[in-house]
């Protein structure tokens, strides 16, 4: 089985990608990265100023797959999904970000039925990513 972990749940991929990474070991097969358009992940926060700090970008890859070469987990593949079409897929492989897949859901979607499907409470408590947060709905109900 290939396991991939999303690591910017706590919006700090380089620090996620490597504990998983020591944890898992030969078992990792890749990690995740996601984060919101709206948030700059902790790897780079140091590093703002000459590029677009948001989101999921050529930078924050380029941190992640650095940190992980140098624990010696050069192996690991780096996952990236979050605003990715056709356009940033080009931009990023004309670059040579080291991507090794892209997630695309929502390039794919006509209209206004994007959405998502985060796990914001569990059993009762806040369990959410950094970024995200529960959001009552009068308009749901249980089911049972």
């Amino acid at each position: 089985m290939n396991i991939t972990v999303l690591v910017d749940f706590d919006n700090a991929s380089v620090e996620t990608a490597l504990r998983v990474a020591h944890e898992l070991g030969p078992r990792l097969w890749g990690v995740r990265l996601d984060t919101s358009e709206t948030l700059v992940d902790r790897s780079l926060w140091d590093e703002l100023g000459d590029f677009k700090p948001t989101g999921v970008n050529a930078r924050l890859v380029q941190n992640v797959r650095d940190a992980l070469d140098r624990e010696g987990f050069s192996s690991v593949r780096i996952v990236v999904s979050g605003g990715f079409d056709l356009e940033k897929i080009t931009a990023f492989e004309r670059d040579e970000v080291p991507v090794d897949a892209y997630g695309v859901g929502s390039s794919l979607i006509r209209g206004a039925n994007d959405f998502t499907a985060d796990v914001v409470m569990l059993d009762g408590r806040p369990c959410a990513k950094v970024g995200r947060h529960f959001r009552p709905n009068s308009r749901l109900e249980p089911v049972e």
